[in-house]
């Protein structure tokens, strides 16, 4: 057999395997996506879409992949974590989004939230404390091709002023208050969901200001991570 034939061989063999490996989460998202959202009252088709697009096991340590798509958190770098799908679905479907907001994200992790969000909004800006998470983040956003997600890294209790207001901003951690500046940053009509208790156990707020007021409604309890910075937990 000549050398090129060889080469092409594998290379078709390959090609092979990373078809398998796609199909196989493929089906699993399209299982998580049966047995975990839709039973549980997650009804919005773009939040489902998306779900069932985005490859969350890219944001995952290799070693979690198979597990990436249970129905749990998974630990991620820096002693953090990505949340269970559910949460994301159920988080993003509060916002209400149409597809044509501006989004801002406290607290990148992983990226998978922020990515969720691209395939749904217009652009998302998203912020971490964190410099290797967000360096993480933006790889797989550029792998992935999301490039309608920038950013940064600062503390996000302050958001991101120089790009509001936003029309929904979505904070991955919990803190014991809603952080002023965030309000602040929100546009009227718009909408924020936040984890807000103590360091053990906190509440999703959803707060939807109009004409300049704010109302804030009470949903699930939960559990996040800390939100760390001047309007949140001390480091």
């Amino acid at each position: 057999m000549n050398r090129g034939k060889l080469i092409g061989q594998v290379i078709t063999a390959g090609r092979k395997r990373v078809s398998r490996v796609s199909d196989h989460f493929e089906t699993i998202r399209e299982r998580m996506v049966n047995e975990q959202l839709l039973v549980r009252g997650i009804s919005d088709l773009k939040v489902l879409d998306a779900m069932q697009t985005v490859p969350r096991h890219l944001f995952v340590d290799d070693a979690m992949r198979n597990r990436a798509y249970g129905d749990h958190p998974l630990p991620i770098a820096a002693g953090q974590t990505i949340s269970q799908p559910f949460i994301v679905a159920f988080m993003t479907q509060l916002l209400s989004l149409t597809g044509s907001e501006k989004v801002l994200e406290i607290g990148t992790g992983s990226g998978y939230q922020a990515a969720i969000l691209s395939r749904i909004v217009e652009q998302v800006y998203t912020v971490e404390r964190i410099n290797g998470l967000l360096a993480g983040a933006r790889k797989i956003f550029s792998e992935l091709g999301y490039y309608n997600i920038q950013a940064k890294l600062d503390d996000g209790t302050m958001g991101w002023p120089e790009n509001g207001p936003y029309d929904a901003i979505i904070v991955t951690a919990g803190g014991h208050k809603i952080p002023p500046p965030l309000i602040e940053q929100l546009a009227d009509n718009g909408r924020l969901i936040m984890p807000v208790g103590d360091q053990h156990l906190q509440v999703l707020k959803l707060l939807i200001k109009t004409e300049g007021t704010v109302q804030i409604t009470d949903l699930d309890p939960v559990r996040f991570v800390d939100l760390i910075g001047e309007h949140g937990w001390p480091n």
